[in-house]
């Protein structure tokens, strides 16, 4: 039996940065073992302890997966990335001395929707972003921006999953 989906929370973001390594997948390939490639990235961010050496790492303690770079909609193609949160360069550049595998993402500011989601890990994440697809099949009347939309963990069993929509 599927939990009632939770009404979710608005917020509005201010803009930030978030330093990290990427895969470029799509919804449609992540339902295949064969071809998923986030479960990789994240094997890869936590084994090669990637948030303890990103550089110019930002102090709230929180890990993030961004989604950015959307093709179109759901349904296209998107960049994951797993990181931290940054501070840009002072002249403006990205954030300091970053390597070929290492990718700054900006997070657009504007109005999200936050659900939240609690329990082990991966299924916790799987559940959320169930709630998420049901939610917004539901309430075709709100609008997803597919510009940034990003997942805020505070510990290995705690998210919060912003979702940018247009409006407010």
């Amino acid at each position: 039996m599927l939990s009632p989906v939770s009404v979710p929370l608005p917020v509005q973001v201010p803009a930030f940065d978030v330093v990290g390594v990427s895969v470029r997948t799509r919804n449609s390939d992540e339902l295949d073992p064969a071809t998923a490639r986030i479960g990789g990235l994240w094997d890869r961010f936590f084994s090669q302890s990637w948030e303890r050496n990103l550089p110019a790492a930002g102090q709230d303690g929180l890990i993030y997966g961004v989604y950015s770079a959307y093709e179109s909609d759901q349904y296209g193609t998107f960049e994951v990335t797993a990181g931290v949160p940054c501070r840009p360069a002072r002249d403006g550049s990205d954030a300091g001395n970053t390597s070929d595998a290492v990718r700054v993402v900006s997070i657009q500011a504007g109005n999200y929707l936050v659900f939240r989601g609690q329990g082990p890990m991966p299924q916790m994440v799987i559940d959320t972003w169930g709630e998420i697809w049901r939610y917004f099949a539901d309430n075709p009347h709100v609008q997803r921006r597919f510009g940034t939309d990003f997942e805020a963990y505070s510990g290995p069993d705690q998210v919060a999953i912003h979702i940018g929509i247009v409006g407010g």
